[in-house]
């Protein structure tokens, strides 16, 4: 009992996909070569809330950022080149979507660190208030509601973005879906922790204006994508 306690990964369940299509021998190569040389240096089950973000890089840097489900890794990318000032951690289980980012680090981004699974992981292991800012963008929606459960935002995950964020520092969230965002604003909103951002309606149906536009972003424009920055307080 005690060693389930002290490592909450052990009793959690991950649901979503770790694999897709067969990779290319390129991506397969660089699953292979590259992913070890920018996985993050950890271990699961180390202490709770021990790790500063900044002994993860080899460099130092103003701040770090992380992004939670990177998807394809277009979006991350795109912030790493326009902030090379900043360490990224980017969290993605789905090999397919490392892949992908691994071919965007490839072409020389030097200020990015993987974990290739799940964020809670990584959640679990950083210091308090030890992150500037951290992105949940197009989560899986999980439209049933039977598997409401599975969604990342509940409770717990909030009041642990909120001891991960310094204060002042954000939390991007963006989706296209509109009951998965009626749903994250309620749980984000409750928490004493978080202000939502928007004074009005343009605030939430724009994107900041350092949004970096990617082919995923491209395609929701044909639905109603919704944009929300909240501070930590």
């Amino acid at each position: 009992m005690t060693l389930c306690m002290n490592k909450p990964y052990l009793k959690r369940k991950f649901y979503g996909r770790r694999k897709g299509k067969t990779l290319t021998k390129k991506r397969a190569d660089l699953i292979e070569s590259l992913l070890p040389e920018v996985t993050l240096p950890f271990e699961k089950g180390k202490p709770d809330n021990s790790i500063d973000p900044h002994s993860l890089f080899n460099k130092e840097y103003k701040e770090i950022w992380m992004e939670i489900g990177f998807g394809d890794g277009a979006h991350m990318a795109e912030q790493a080149r326009r902030n090379p000032d900043v360490g990224f951690i980017g969290c993605e289980p789905f090999m397919n979507g490392v892949a992908g980012l691994l071919c965007e680090i490839d072409d020389d981004i030097q200020n990015i660190r993987i974990w290739p699974d799940d964020a809670r992981d990584v959640m679990d292991a950083l210091k308090d208030a030890s992150l500037d800012r951290l992105f949940l963008l197009h989560p899986d929606p999980w439209p049933k509601k039977r598997h409401h459960k599975r969604r990342f935002i509940q409770d717990k995950t909030v009041e642990q973005l909120a001891r991960l964020l310094r204060k002042g520092g954000e939390f991007r969230v963006a989706t296209d879906d509109q009951n998965l965002c009626d749903w994250m604003l309620y749980y984000i909103e409750k928490s004493p922790h978080f202000e939502w951002t928007a004074k009005c309606a343009d605030d939430w149906r724009t994107p900041p204006d350092d949004w970096p536009v990617t082919r995923y972003g491209e395609k929701q424009l044909a639905g109603i994508p919704v944009y929300l920055t909240f501070v930590r307080i």
